[in-house]
């Protein structure tokens, strides 16, 4: 069986030499882009392979047209797939610092282009650093495989799309940003504050616990049946700042047992390109867990 949400270190541990798995250090800071890179040649779990959030797994920004990460082109993410020994047979395991909000990019694109078998490792390099397991220094690459793209355009929603269902009782639109965020207290690291009309609000830090571990199964189903109701995950959305972490909130749904739900990779940093586009703040639209 293929893992498909979340992994564990113990889990990872015991399948470090095989061939078929293929490890990938996301760490990445917005603040010091070259951290993630610094970090994974300091030390990093053996045999990974290091992805740049901006040079990987991200495309190139069109002013005023894209968000902060718009995805990469297909083909060159398959190119860069393939450079790193992913083909149809490899378990992919993707990590960061801890949490796993950037690593949960890693998950979404490969889903995006049919790779089911991509999780995520529940308490990143963070837990495996304090548990004392094994790690390297310096650059690694993969023997070359070939990533064949099977596209999912049903995984993902553009504005247009937003702005179609962003009213529509029948469907969810979730803002993956911190609470404050969200009311627009703060624009973060984008120009304007506030966030799309219709959305309801569930940071996604609130999916994990102290120890950077995603919440138990059970505790996520509950968190997010709370905030959808009876919406279908077909019909549910997860927007961000950037496209980058609501991916996060797609991983945890998905680990509950939830389905498939949908992603606006633009997020909000697209949405304020087109200054005819409505924005909301205040909390009137956040739904809270009691």
């Amino acid at each position: 069986m293929p893992y498909t949400t979340l992994i564990s270190t113990e889990e990872l541990y015991q399948h470090l030499t095989d061939p078929d798995w293929v490890m990938v250090d996301c760490r990445f800071s917005l603040d010091d882009t070259e951290q993630g890179r610094r970090e994974y040649w300091q030390a990093h779990i053996p045999g990974a392979v290091y992805a740049h959030l901006d040079e990987d797994l991200s495309g190139p920004i069109i002013p005023g047209q894209t968000g902060r990460h718009p995805l990469p082109d297909i083909d060159a993410t398959a190119r860069t797939f393939s450079s790193w020994g992913i083909d149809s047979a490899a378990q992919v395991v993707a990590y960061d610092n801890g949490n796993g909000s950037i690593a949960a990019r890693l998950w979404g694109m490969l889903r995006w282009l049919g790779h089911e078998a991509v999780a995520v490792l529940d308490g990143g390099w963070a837990l495996w650093q304090s548990q004392g397991r094994p790690s390297r220094s310096g650059r690694e690459t993969r023997s070359p495989r070939s990533f064949t793209p099977q596209p999912r355009p049903e995984l993902l929603v553009d504005a247009a799309e937003v702005e179609a269902i962003r009213s529509n009782p029948a469907w969810r639109l979730i803002d993956s940003r911190s609470g404050e965020t969200y009311r627009g207290e703060k624009a973060g690291y984008d120009p304007i504050a506030g966030h799309i009309p219709g959305a309801v609000s569930a940071p996604l830090l609130e999916n994990v616990g102290p120890d950077g571990r995603f919440l138990p199964k059970e505790q996520l189903r509950a968190r997010f049946e709370k905030l959808v109701g009876d919406t279908p995950a077909a019909q549910t959305v997860f927007y961000c700042g950037s496209g980058v972490t609501a991916n996060h909130n797609a991983l945890a749904f998905a680990h509950a047992g939830l389905g498939e739900a949908r992603v606006y990779v633009g997020s909000w940093s697209d949405w304020i390109t087109d200054p005819n586009r409505p924005i909301a703040t205040g909390e009137s639209n956040v739904m809270r867990d009691t």
